[in-house]
């Protein structure tokens, strides 16, 4: 499913002395099956933006269109637009509330009227898209899991409700290593299986460019710019004006080129380094 946001403004408090410009005439286009990587500092408007894409928030002004559908219509039944854009939200793993896994996940299809046969069907499909296994975990609390486990559990109960489009604010966040690299591992599985649409949120450029197909970079409420993942963090600067950065490895590439490393420049992960090294270091037979 696509997306097509026209003119989006958000004003906070409109009206009042405490009245706050949050979104700023955005317009932006996302294609169906894309994964959209939403980067910004802390106050850009990246949340904003993302309660805004299935009406938790309405907007100021400007419209946002799902598959054509304006879902800023009044008249618009947004229960109908929450069962195709599902949002998982910073730290989904706080509004875990039943007593096993199994009725966690099965909690929002139930409210769907869906038969026993069908719930059941739902949470085992859920569960194997996060990478949970079914029987060995669908009778825990879900509060005896790891932080990367229950973070899964969360997504899982999203992806039973089968949306169209999977917008996820800051996935990673306060997870271990590990527990990152499972969850931006379970983002690209969905993404090339399922071919779902998906946004994501996060400050970490390092998990941008692993995953990412496409960049949108927010700074005081507007888009600042948008591209390919290469295409954005190759222009350092101009990230770096708007206090973003450009991962890691985008600078040792820069510096080993400076010492004599004849290794493409537009190397934006670690693996795509690695790779161009030993290719440097063979064609050196060194």
């Amino acid at each position: 499913m696509s997306i097509s946001i026209k003119n989006l403004k958000h004003v906070y408090n409109q009206n009042t002395p405490f009245e706050s410009l949050a979104l700023d005439d955005i317009n932006l286009e996302i294609q169906s099956g894309e994964l959209v990587g939403l980067i910004g500092h802390t106050g850009s408007g990246k949340s904003t933006l993302i309660q805004h894409l299935n009406g938790i928030l309405k907007p100021t002004s400007g419209k946002i269109f799902i598959d054509d559908v304006d879902i800023t219509d009044e008249n618009i039944s947004l229960s109908n637009i929450r069962k195709k854009v599902g949002v998982v939200f910073q730290y989904p793993e706080y509004q875990l509330f039943e007593e096993t896994v199994y009725k966690d996940i099965a909690f929002g299809p139930s409210n769907l009227g869906l038969s026993e046969d069908e719930i059941n069907k739902r949470v085992i499909e859920a569960m194997k898209l996060v990478g949970l296994n079914y029987e060995q975990i669908k009778d825990r609390s879900p509060f005896e899991l790891s932080g990367g486990q229950k973070r899964r559990v969360a997504i899982a109960g999203v992806l039973a409700m089968k949306p169209k489009i999977l917008v996820l604010d800051e996935p990673t966040a306060g997870l271990d290593p590990k527990g990152r690299d499972e969850i931006l591992s379970q983002i690209k599985d969905l993404h090339k299986n399922e071919k779902m649409t998906i946004i994501l949120s996060s400050h970490s450029m390092e998990d941008m460019a692993k995953i990412a197909t496409k960049i949108v970079v927010m700074a005081k409420g507007k888009v600042y710019m948008q591209g390919k993942a290469k295409e954005v963090f190759m222009q350092a600067d101009k990230l770096k004006s708007v206090g973003l950065d450009v991962p890691l490895v985008c600078d040792l590439v820069k510096k080993l080129r400076q010492n004599g490393f004849n290794i493409r420049e537009d190397i934006i992960t670690i693996q795509e380094a690695k790779e161009e090294i030993i290719k440097y270091m063979r064609g050196k037979k060194i």
